[in-house]
Protein backbone atom coordinates (compact mmCIF):
# COMPACT_ATOMS: atom_id res chain seq x y z
CA UNK A 1 0.00 0.00 0.00
CA UNK A 2 1.03 3.29 -0.51
CA UNK A 3 1.63 5.61 2.52
CA UNK A 4 -1.29 8.26 2.29
CA UNK A 5 -2.51 11.46 3.98
CA UNK A 6 -3.10 11.40 7.50
CA UNK A 7 -0.73 8.45 7.65
CA UNK A 8 2.54 8.49 10.25
CA UNK A 9 6.16 8.07 8.12
CA UNK A 10 7.50 4.28 8.82
CA UNK A 11 10.56 4.36 11.18
CA UNK A 12 13.34 3.34 8.59
CA UNK A 13 17.18 3.35 9.01
CA UNK A 14 18.98 5.71 6.32
CA UNK A 15 22.04 7.20 6.11
CA UNK A 16 23.20 10.86 6.01
CA UNK A 17 26.60 11.98 4.24
CA UNK A 18 28.46 13.77 6.76
CA UNK A 19 32.59 15.15 6.95
CA UNK A 20 32.70 12.50 9.54
CA UNK A 21 31.26 9.26 7.42
CA UNK A 22 28.15 8.08 6.57
CA UNK A 23 25.79 8.49 9.91
CA UNK A 24 22.56 6.35 9.95
CA UNK A 25 19.49 8.11 11.08
CA UNK A 26 15.73 6.83 12.04
CA UNK A 27 13.35 8.35 9.67
CA UNK A 28 11.52 9.15 13.16
CA UNK A 29 14.73 11.30 14.44
CA UNK A 30 15.32 13.09 10.81
CA UNK A 31 11.75 14.21 9.69
CA UNK A 32 9.52 13.33 12.73
CA UNK A 33 9.88 16.69 13.88
CA UNK A 34 8.02 20.03 12.75
CA UNK A 35 7.28 20.58 9.12
CA UNK A 36 9.35 19.02 6.76
CA UNK A 37 9.11 18.85 2.98
CA UNK A 38 10.18 15.40 1.68
CA UNK A 39 11.16 14.80 -2.13
CA UNK A 40 11.62 11.11 -3.27
CA UNK A 41 13.74 10.62 -6.41
CA UNK A 42 14.37 7.41 -9.16
CA UNK A 43 18.27 8.08 -8.86
CA UNK A 44 21.13 10.84 -8.15
CA UNK A 45 22.86 11.91 -10.73
CA UNK A 46 19.79 10.97 -13.21
CA UNK A 47 18.72 13.39 -15.62
CA UNK A 48 15.68 14.74 -14.33
CA UNK A 49 16.90 14.67 -11.00
CA UNK A 50 20.07 16.34 -11.05
CA UNK A 51 18.84 19.18 -13.85
CA UNK A 52 15.68 20.07 -11.98
CA UNK A 53 14.06 18.20 -8.92
CA UNK A 54 17.32 18.57 -6.26
CA UNK A 55 18.43 22.04 -7.75
CA UNK A 56 14.65 23.30 -7.28
CA UNK A 57 14.41 22.80 -4.12
CA UNK A 58 17.83 24.12 -3.68
CA UNK A 59 16.97 26.96 -5.10
CA UNK A 60 13.58 27.83 -3.49
CA UNK A 61 14.73 26.48 0.13
CA UNK A 62 14.29 30.19 1.51
CA UNK A 63 11.09 30.49 0.27
CA UNK A 64 10.43 27.46 1.17
CA UNK A 65 11.07 28.14 4.69
CA UNK A 66 9.29 31.42 4.86
CA UNK A 67 6.28 29.43 4.56
CA UNK A 68 7.16 27.66 7.89
CA UNK A 69 9.36 24.47 6.67
CA UNK A 70 11.97 23.28 9.11
CA UNK A 71 13.26 20.52 7.01
CA UNK A 72 13.52 19.96 3.43
CA UNK A 73 14.82 16.34 2.80
CA UNK A 74 15.60 14.26 -0.52
CA UNK A 75 15.61 10.86 -0.31
CA UNK A 76 16.67 8.25 -3.08
CA UNK A 77 17.89 4.19 -3.28
CA UNK A 78 21.27 5.10 -4.06
CA UNK A 79 24.24 4.67 -1.56
CA UNK A 80 25.02 7.36 0.83
CA UNK A 81 28.46 7.66 -0.95
CA UNK A 82 26.69 8.58 -3.89
CA UNK A 83 24.14 10.98 -2.05
CA UNK A 84 27.49 12.91 -0.78
CA UNK A 85 28.80 13.61 -4.10
CA UNK A 86 25.53 14.66 -5.03
CA UNK A 87 25.25 16.93 -2.78
CA UNK A 88 28.63 18.20 -3.26
CA UNK A 89 28.23 18.48 -7.37
CA UNK A 90 24.76 20.15 -6.84
CA UNK A 91 25.94 22.60 -3.80
CA UNK A 92 23.53 21.46 -1.98
CA UNK A 93 24.94 23.05 1.50
CA UNK A 94 22.87 22.77 4.04
CA UNK A 95 19.73 23.58 2.60
CA UNK A 96 18.62 20.21 1.57
CA UNK A 97 18.88 17.32 3.91
CA UNK A 98 20.11 14.37 1.83
CA UNK A 99 18.78 10.88 2.55
CA UNK A 100 20.50 7.76 1.63
CA UNK A 101 17.88 4.59 1.10
CA UNK A 102 20.56 2.27 -0.02
CA UNK A 103 18.78 -0.92 -0.14
CA UNK A 104 15.40 0.68 -1.13
CA UNK A 105 13.95 -0.41 2.59
CA UNK A 106 12.24 3.29 3.33
CA UNK A 107 10.95 3.06 -0.60
CA UNK A 108 9.38 -0.33 0.23
CA UNK A 109 8.19 0.58 3.54
CA UNK A 110 5.99 4.06 2.04
CA UNK A 111 4.79 1.76 -0.97
CA UNK A 112 6.38 3.99 -3.34
CA UNK A 113 9.12 2.05 -5.32
CA UNK A 114 9.58 1.66 -8.58
CA UNK A 115 11.32 -1.06 -11.01
CA UNK A 116 13.06 -0.06 -13.27
CA UNK A 117 15.12 -3.03 -13.58
CA UNK A 118 13.88 -3.21 -17.67
CA UNK A 119 16.33 -0.23 -18.34
CA UNK A 120 19.01 -1.59 -15.98
CA UNK A 121 18.94 0.66 -12.49
CA UNK A 122 16.80 -1.87 -10.60
CA UNK A 123 14.44 -0.98 -8.05
CA UNK A 124 14.36 2.95 -7.37
CA UNK A 125 12.00 5.20 -5.52
CA UNK A 126 9.01 7.04 -7.22
CA UNK A 127 9.08 10.56 -7.63
CA UNK A 128 7.09 12.09 -5.32
CA UNK A 129 6.88 14.98 -3.13
CA UNK A 130 5.18 15.10 0.58
CA UNK A 131 4.92 17.62 3.35
CA UNK A 132 4.94 16.36 6.63
CA UNK A 133 3.98 17.43 10.62
CA UNK A 134 5.18 15.79 13.21
CA UNK A 135 6.50 12.46 11.18
CA UNK A 136 2.52 12.47 9.41
CA UNK A 137 1.54 13.45 5.85
CA UNK A 138 -0.65 16.30 5.59
CA UNK A 139 0.13 16.50 1.42
CA UNK A 140 1.41 14.13 -0.87
CA UNK A 141 2.36 15.08 -4.51
CA UNK A 142 2.82 11.92 -6.64
CA UNK A 143 4.26 11.55 -10.23
CA UNK A 144 2.29 9.19 -12.56
CA UNK A 145 4.51 9.01 -15.34
CA UNK A 146 8.17 10.27 -16.41
CA UNK A 147 9.32 13.87 -15.68
CA UNK A 148 8.71 16.43 -12.95
CA UNK A 149 5.70 18.19 -12.33
CA UNK A 150 3.53 17.61 -9.28
CA UNK A 151 6.47 17.43 -7.03
CA UNK A 152 8.48 20.18 -8.18
CA UNK A 153 9.46 22.67 -5.56
CA UNK A 154 7.23 25.21 -7.13
CA UNK A 155 4.59 22.74 -6.87
CA UNK A 156 4.86 22.09 -3.64
CA UNK A 157 5.24 26.02 -2.75
CA UNK A 158 2.06 26.88 -4.68
CA UNK A 159 0.33 24.19 -2.01
CA UNK A 160 1.93 26.09 1.13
Amino acid sequence: MTIAVGEKLPDVTLRVPSPDGPKPVQTTEALGTGRVVLFGVPGAFTPTCSDYHLPGYVLRAEDLTSKGVDTIACTAVNDVFVMGAWAADREVGDKVLMLADGSGDFAKALGLELDLSGVGLGVRSRRYAMVLQDGVVTDLFLEEGPGLDVSSADAVLAKL
